[in-house]
Parts: structure tokens; C-alpha cells; sequence
């Protein structure tokens, strides 16, 4: 079980939205995190998390902490194990995270990343998915941008927590 529920985007995203967070989920796991570092780079403060108020750093010891402790192989294998939603502490930590501290970490990692946090190649080219990707995201408005950003990184992790069936589900009400 994953944090993701199904990876179905969520109703409130536009279209263009969900056919941009297609787009993403198709990347291989690599494609994906250099899309997240080059979406960072290009976009700048524009991705941090949406309200800086809403993100709480003291949740996530363990990705905004130990992790920076930790070699470049070993750091780029729990970036591998959150978007692939492996069972390890590192995506158990991110999974039990809501939308606004995952884009909080991913912002500091985008922050870290050639000093703190491993860092991209010196060669490295972007596919032409990765740059296709990028263009349809600066294509959005803010406000959808968002939203596909926080739902691309609750579909990454992994949490072992099931979603609360709804009435339509059970054929149930809440009434006694």
C-alpha cells in the first residue's frame, strides 16, 4: 500500500493539469528527480511550499535532518525510494507527511542539492519528455501549478494508511 491510493489525480486539478501530472508519472524514477531539480532551478521561490506558514520542518527530522548526514549514494537511493513509494523509514517518514511539508521537502533538498544533498551530473541533459514537461508546467497559472505539484508528491512515498471509505462506498450513513 502507498501513500498515493491509486495515483488518480485528484477531481479539483484542471485538464491540463492532469494531463501534466500524466506526463510525470510516465518519467522513469531518474527523469522524475531531475525534473523535480530543474523545476526548482527554472521556477525558483515560485515552488516553495504554497504557504510557508503551512509547512511544519519539525515534522520531518529524518528527511530535513539525518538525511543530510548521510553519503550522496545513500541520499539519492531514498530520493529513488519515495518516488518509486518503497517501504523504507525515508518514504514511511515522507508518506506520513501532508501535501505542503512533501513540497517542503523537496524544496530543501532543491535548495541542498551540489552541497548538502547529492547533486545533478555536471552532464547532464534533459530528455526532451523532462523539457516538454517543464514548458506545460510554466504554461499553467499558479493556482493549477500547485495543485499538480502537491498532488505529484502525495502520489510519492509510502504509508500504509487506508483511505476512510465514504458513504457512496459503504451504502452506509452516519446517522444512527
Amino acid at each position: 500500500m502507498t501513500s498515493s491510493y491509486g495515483n488518480k489525480p485528484t477531481q479539483a486539478l484542471s485538464d491540463e493539469s492532469q494531463q501534466t501530472v500524466q506526463a510525470f508519472e510516465a518519467l522513469d524514477t531518474d527523469a522524475k528527480l531531475a525534473w523535480f531539480y530543474l523545476a526548482y532551478k527554472k521556477m525558483g521561490d515560485t515552488i516553495t511550499p504554497a504557504a510557508p506558514a503551512a509547512a511544519e520542518p519539525e515534522l520531518a527530522p529524518i528527511l530535513l535532518g539525518d538525511y543530510y548526514e548521510l553519503s550522496d549514494d545513500q541520499q539519492l537511493a531514498i530520493m529513488r525510494q519515495i518516488v518509486n513509494q518503497e517501504d523504507s523509514d525515508y518514504s514511511r517518514a515522507y508518506g506520513a507527511l501532508k501535501e505542503n511539508n512533501q513540497l517542503m521537502i523537496w524544496y530543501a533538498w532543491a535548495q541542498g542539492m551540489g552541497n548538502s544533498v547529492v547533486g545533478m551530473p555536471e552532464n547532464y541533459q534533459a530528455t526532451e519528455a523532462i523539457n516538454n514537461l517543464l514548458s506545460q508546467i510554466e504554461g499553467l497559472d499558479f493556482e493549477a501549478q500547485m495543485s499538480m505539484f502537491r498532488t505529484i508528491v502525495s502520489n510519492m512515498g509510502y504509508s500504509d494508511v487506508q483511505p476512510i471509505e465514504t458513504q457512496a462506498q459503504t451504502g452506509k450513513t452516519t446517522s444512527l
